[in-house]
Order: C-alpha cells, then structure tokens, then sequence
C-alpha cells in the first residue's frame, strides 16, 4: 500500500503542472519523504534480519564458537533497530516528521538552576548526536557563575519533533549541590519547551508595530565576531507576550530572519493548540505545565533514579540518561498518548 501510494505521488511530481500550486507542491513532496523513509526503515528492519539469519546459519552448521561475538553484535544491531522501527510507529501526528526548535530555561534558584538547565542541555545534544541529527545554538546565553540561562537549539533529524515533543514540560532535579560549601541536598526547576519547525512559509500575519525588536552583542561561544557588533536579535511579540532571539549568524539581519521564522512557528502552533483545546479542551490529556508540575524528576541523592511522573517510566541508571539514552521515557509517553486517543 505504501509503495502503491509512493508510486501514484512520484507520478504526480513529474507532471508539467506540478509547481502550479506552490503549497501542494509542497505538501507532496513532504508525504513522499515521509513514504520513502517508512520504506528506509523497514528495509533496515529486513536487512539486519538477514544478516542476523546467516550468521545463525553457519554458527550452527558449523558448530563455530568464533562467530558468538559477532552473533552477539547483529543481534544487537537488530534489537536496536526493530526496537527504533517500533517507535517509529507510534509517530502519526502530521507534525510529528518535523525538524524542530528546543528551548531550555532554568527555573528560579540562580547558579544551582542554571547549571541543571545546562546538564539538560547536554543530555539533548548528546541525544541529537547519538541519533545522528544535526542541531545548532541559536542562543545561549551563559550564567552568571555556571551553566545557562537561556538555549534555543535548531534540530534537524528524521521525526525529531515526533520523538521530542515528549520532552516538554517541567524537569526536576534533586542532588548534593556543587556549589553548596555545606553540601547540601538541592531540589532545581528547568522547563523545556519543543515546537515543530515549519520549513514552508507559514500562513500566519504578524503586524510588526506589535513586535519590539531589541538588538544586543551575543555572547557565549561563537567565534571571533562575537561582542564585537550588536549582531543577536530578540523579537517580543506584545499580544502573545512570546519571545524569541537568535545570535547564531554574524550578521544582524540573518538573525533577524532566522527569529522572525522562529516567531512565526511559536504563534503557528499556539493557534494549532487553541484549536486542539476547542475539540478536547486540552484538560483531560495534558497537564498544564509550570513549576511544581514536574513531568520527570532526575534524582542523583541519597539514590539514583529517574522517574516521568505521566507515564511511571522510571530507570536507575541516571548517567545513561544524562548521556542522552531517553528513548525508553520517549516511547512510554508515545504509548501513553496512544492510549488516552484510542
């Protein structure tokens, strides 16, 4: 059916009239990349499947125990991708194929919620490349002593908004703080926030005169330009009260651009989730995020643990997580959601 439907859209993209209509165009380019990667993966899917067969095949006929570690190692191989094929399933939203956009901001406690927000921030980045995505800092603003206090971070990777979107909300931390000289134990707040990425131009109308457009020099990592010229852009959008900025290009106007496209994608999905509040009234599937409504607590004293307090999901071995090994929290939040819609 999938290469049915495959062959019938390829068809239609050669046709002469095709870029006629600029958005459907569009529209069926993206349902053919998604077609294509279903078949990609469930072509790895066989593909390690086969390898795996052989190598049972002549292990057995030949009674060669040599062959046990690299069994072990195609076993793996296909556990790992028959298990990434799985959860590939659970992603049907039509956002869910997106690139996306990931803040991160601590919450109130100073350098101890800064320095958290910042172990976030490498736990995703380490996830991002991990998976094999490409990502980029938009913005990251340094804390005062540690850590940060503000990361916007561009993704690109197949579904990242799908896997991602699991991930917003409130995390909470609780350990022996570092910068306590009294080693105390320390509860911090950092909230995360995910939305899709919309590479084609959004239908949204902005009125600039609603739109303060602050210009300040960047800081943080970013090369020799930084400090040098007001080149980072912040945009608030006064009716919403949203806020977005970028310092990742050298150049004033391109950071502009990049946080205008940012704006138009926060207000995109704000008028998306009103309409999905309209038909569900959001109450009943979804906790309202803020702080003390923590969707996953990292414990790190007096024992080790990381539970996600929708899904009970919880594991012990908290420095795989914090390497970036969440894909067990991703796929009891996908199944949860599936749940509550079925």
């Amino acid at each position: 059916m999938v290469q049915s439907e495959l062959g019938d859209l390829k068809e239609l993209s050669v046709k002469d009239d095709f870029w006629n209509n600029q958005a459907t165009a569009q529209e069926t380019l993206k349902k053919i990349n998604l077609l294509e990667s279903q078949i990609t993966d469930w072509e790895n899917v066989l593909t390690h499947e086969e390898d795996l067969d052989i190598l049972m095949e002549l292990a057995l006929e030949d009674q060669d125990e040599s062959l046990t570690p690299d069994l072990n190692k195609s076993l793996r191989k296909f556990r790992k991708t028959l298990e990434d094929y799985e959860l590939r399933q659970l992603l049907s939203s039509e956002d869910d194929a997106l690139n996306c956009i990931v803040t991160i901001h601590p919450g109130a406690g100073g350098t101890e919620s800064q320095d958290w927000a910042e172990m976030l921030y490498r736990m995703y980045t380490r996830m991002f490349d991990n998976r094999g995505w490409s990502w980029k800092a938009l913005d990251y603003l340094p804390g005062d002593e540690a850590g940060l206090k503000d990361a916007t971070i561009e993704v690109k990777g197949n579904f990242a908004f799908g896997y991602l979107k699991a991930e917003n909300g409130i995390h909470r931390l609780v350990r022996i703080s570092p910068f306590d000289s009294n080693s105390r134990r320390h509860t911090s707040f950092a909230s995360v926030y995910v939305y899709p990425l919309y590479e084609t131009e959004i239908e949204i109308t902005i009125d600039m005169s609603e739109v303060r457009v602050d210009t300040y020099r960047a800081s943080g990592a970013g090369g020799q330009h930084i400090n040098k010229t007001d080149s980072a852009v912040r945009l608030t959008h006064a009716p919403t009260g949203i806020v977005v900025q970028c310092q990742n290009e050298r150049s004033q106007h391109k950071n502009k651009e990049t946080a205008m496209k940012m704006l138009k994608a926060r207000l995109y999905q704000v008028e998306k989730e009103k309409e999905q509040a309209k038909m569900d009234k959001m109450a009943s599937s979804k906790t309202e995020i803020g702080w003390g409504n923590q969707i996953r607590s990292y414990v790190f004293h007096p024992y080790t643990m990381v539970k996600d307090h929708r899904t009970k999901h919880e594991t012990g071995n908290i420095q795989a997580v914090m390497n970036g090994e969440i894909d067990g929290f991703i796929k009891a939040y996908l199944l949860n959601q599936m749940g509550k819609q079925s």
